[in-house]
């Protein structure tokens, strides 16, 4: 897919969710621009929820999310190959090795470009673990295996939740800098979760 389109608007219309012990959004709106916003709030305000209701992983149980005029109910496919959910938790495919886990995100997404991912491989170190099992892998690999993904991928809306967390320096250093790129804030809605400053520039900071 094509990145050189208008710059994309994320709104969450009237939502509704709960999880079966309490309710954690009701009649919720809200709109997100191109560039990074910052979602804030204390542990269990619904942070992770949001990003994972606006990434498709979680369905709500009224209201409507939309990527510009892509509906994600209406249009769960088209929706999806625009949006990107980076949450560094071990994924749920362990009989993959770590280059058919990639090759897999690859094939979903059209227009991805394998250089691009092979270049955020060698920048987060990870290119020596392409032959691994996904199983192999440390807390740490897998969230910059997803942070690679996430930064190559030619999505439109890109939701990270925590992404400082367990990095190394050098891979802190190289996901600001990536996320601080111009034609990045422009081309892409990213909305972050993290407890620690972002210190990258924003579009807005949300407080949730």
């Amino acid at each position: 897919m094509e990145l050189n389109q208008p710059t994309p608007v994320l709104h969450l219309e009237h939502l509704d969710f709960h999880f079966p012990t309490h309710r954690v959004f009701q009649g919720y709106n809200q709109q997100f621009g191109p560039g990074v916003t910052w979602l804030r709030g204390a542990n269990g305000a619904g942070k992770t929820t949001l990003l994972k209701l606006a990434g498709g992983a979680l369905l709500p149980a009224r209201g409507a999310i939309r990527l510009d005029d892509v509906d994600s109910v209406a249009m769960p496919l088209a929706y999806r190959a625009q949006t990107f959910y980076c949450g560094g938790d071990t994924p749920a495919l362990p009989w993959l090795q770590v280059h058919e886990f990639l090759d897999l995100h690859l094939a979903l997404y059209p227009g991805s470009d394998q250089s691009l991912l092979n270049a955020e491989l060698h920048a987060f170190a990870m290119t020596s673990t392409l032959q691994q099992s996904i199983t192999a892998l440390s807390l740490g690999q897998h969230k910059k295996l997803q942070l690679a993904l996430a930064l190559a991928l030619p999505v439109r809306l890109l939701l990270i939740d925590e992404p400082f967390n367990g990095l190394d320096a050098a891979a802190m250093a190289h996901l600001r800098a990536r996320l601080a790129e111009p034609s990045r804030l422009a081309r892409q809605c990213i909305v972050l979760t993290s407890h620690l400053a972002p210190d990258v520039p924003l579009a807005a900071t949300l407080e949730i």
